[in-house]
């Protein structure tokens, strides 16, 4: 891990252990209500792992928060400016993509704005988010292929699809040049699913 993912890691690990904390949860509740390991959320609250995109959307849904708030330093903020380098990088690619979220709203409807780069060969994989979950994505430069549930549609610079999040899918880049996207990701209703702990019920 760089300096920089390790700062995101430690963030995102302090903001998951304070708001579990403040609703008076134990580990387990959480595990519970996010649908993971006990391993790996202690892990994430050491700010010692380096978890999947969905295992955030996971923890961030149980929570009530939402992606967005989990990677963000500080309170929340009416007017919020992400400066050019400072988003937070959640996913890197063997070949040297990234997806980079760098704005998103507060709960309940949750809106992400991601900045996305796939290097030749890169593919990222994601499992079906919250139900109700949309996807928007507007290619910049070079091409890719989005994949949802079975179905491959290509793209090229100036190309845009929207389609269901809550469905498994997955972008790729089987050109030989680098590609990058923008992706907005519509997520409804954050933790008010049927994830919340026990405790809270």
């Amino acid at each position: 891990m760089g300096e920089r993912a390790e700062s995101v890691s430690a963030a995102i690990g302090d903001r998951v252990k304070s708001e579990r904390r403040a609703r008076g949860w134990t580990l387990d509740e959480l595990v519970r209500a996010a649908g993971i390991s006990r391993r790996m959320l202690i892990n994430i609250e050491q700010g010692a792992a380096n978890p999947s995109i969905a295992t955030l959307l996971s923890v961030g849904d149980a929570l009530g928060l939402g992606l967005p708030a989990l990677v963000e330093v500080g309170p929340a903020k009416p007017v919020k400016v992400t400066r050019n380098g400072s988003a937070a990088v959640l996913w890197t690619g063997p070949g040297g993509g990234s997806g980079v979220l760098v704005a998103g709203t507060e709960p309940p409807d949750v809106v992400e704005l991601w900045d996305w780069t796939l290097a030749p060969g890169d593919r990222h994989d994601s499992e079906a988010h919250a139900r109700g979950t949309k996807e928007l994505i507007h290619v910049h430069d070079g091409a890719i292929t989005v994949d949802v549930e079975g179905r491959s549609v290509r793209l090229e610079a100036g190309d845009a699809v929207a389609f269901p999040g809550d469905v498994d899918h997955s972008y790729g880049n089987q050109s030989t040049g680098s590609a990058r996207f923008s992706l907005a990701v519509f997520e409804p209703g954050v933790g008010t699913g049927p994830g919340v702990a026990a405790s809270d019920a």
